[in-house]
């Protein structure tokens, strides 16, 4: 099933049909373990009659009072892509030590109302001249721990200012327009097939500029650890969405300019699309 913001109304979209309900609110909503079992109880709820049409208008960030982190250096291209670009400032090393080690990178990524949803448009710093989009597979975590859904991120970063000194990550990573989410919150029976694909294409106009793919299972952390780790020592009240890090990196001569389109799609959970501005 998938569950769509639209409008500030919850809709969950189940078997090529539309549920809604005026006394849903996103973050009690979709907050829940065994949310798949919950959601499906809430349909069964509905008056008769209730479902429509299976068409969607109007698709916000699937996202109220949460946060949204993310995790670096869980792919094997990553960490290579980070050592390069650190090297000239010697923190190289760092990246093969996180690759290697027990600890995982988690870092902040934005606020709920910093996030842009399908359609909307992500940014390049202004001080950055080096910039890419970094396709991500979203766990929604719930309160209680439990990885109950998943979601398509872009986590726009700057890897010049990244580059010139790891403690600068956070200004390359976490900025307004820098964090995409959608197009919905997709939550299955069963956890995700690890033979999943990530894929990406960014269009300049009419010509695609660069285009690759990424099984899940290439990640070398499991979801379950980054989520144990994430929740050490945090509580999230309403729940948390973790982006798990990217196993695509376009080439070092690469950058996003204004105008480029970044389509990123994973398998069952559909395609999130952003343009990218000023």
């Amino acid at each position: 099933m998938h569950i769509f913001k639209s409008n500030g109304k919850v809709i969950v979209q189940y078997l090529e049909k539309l549920y809604t309900s005026a006394e849903w609110c996103w973050d009690s909503f979709i907050n829940r373990q065994g949310l798949h079992q919950q959601v499906l109880q809430d349909i069964m709820n509905l008056p008769a009659g209730i479902a429509q049409p299976a068409s969607l208008e109007n698709i916000d960030a699937p996202i109220a009072g949460q946060e949204i982190w993310a995790s670096g250096v869980t792919y094997l291209r990553s960490m290579d892509a980070r050592m390069e670009e650190a090297k000239d400032a010697g923190g190289g090393d760092f990246y093969s030590r996180v690759y290697n080690a027990k600890r995982p990178e988690l870092f902040f990524k934005s606020a709920g109302y910093r996030a842009i949803g399908p359609g909307g448009t992500v940014r390049i710093r202004k001080d950055s001249k080096w910039n890419v989009p970094e396709p991500e597979l979203v766990l929604f975590i719930c309160s209680a721990g439990t990885i109950e859904g998943y979601m398509i991120g872009n986590d726009m970063s700057s890897r010049d200012i990244e580059g010139e000194n790891p403690l600068y990550l956070p200004q390359a990573k976490s900025y307004d327009g820098a964090a995409s989410i959608g197009p919905c919150l997709f939550v299955p029976a069963k956890p995700i097939d690890p033979d999943t694909k990530i894929q990406i294409e960014i269009l300049r106009g009419s010509e695609q500029v660069f285009a690759d793919e990424v099984l899940i299972s290439r990640m070398k952390r499991t979801h379950a650890e980054l989520a144990e780790y994430l929740l050490m020592e945090l509580s999230f009240p309403q729940g948390v969405y973790l982006m798990t890090g990217t196993g695509i990196v376009p080439p070092d001569s690469f950058t996003l300019q204004y105008g480029d389109v970044v389509n990123i799609s994973i398998g069952s959970i559909g395609r999130l699309s952003n343009v990218v501005g000023e």
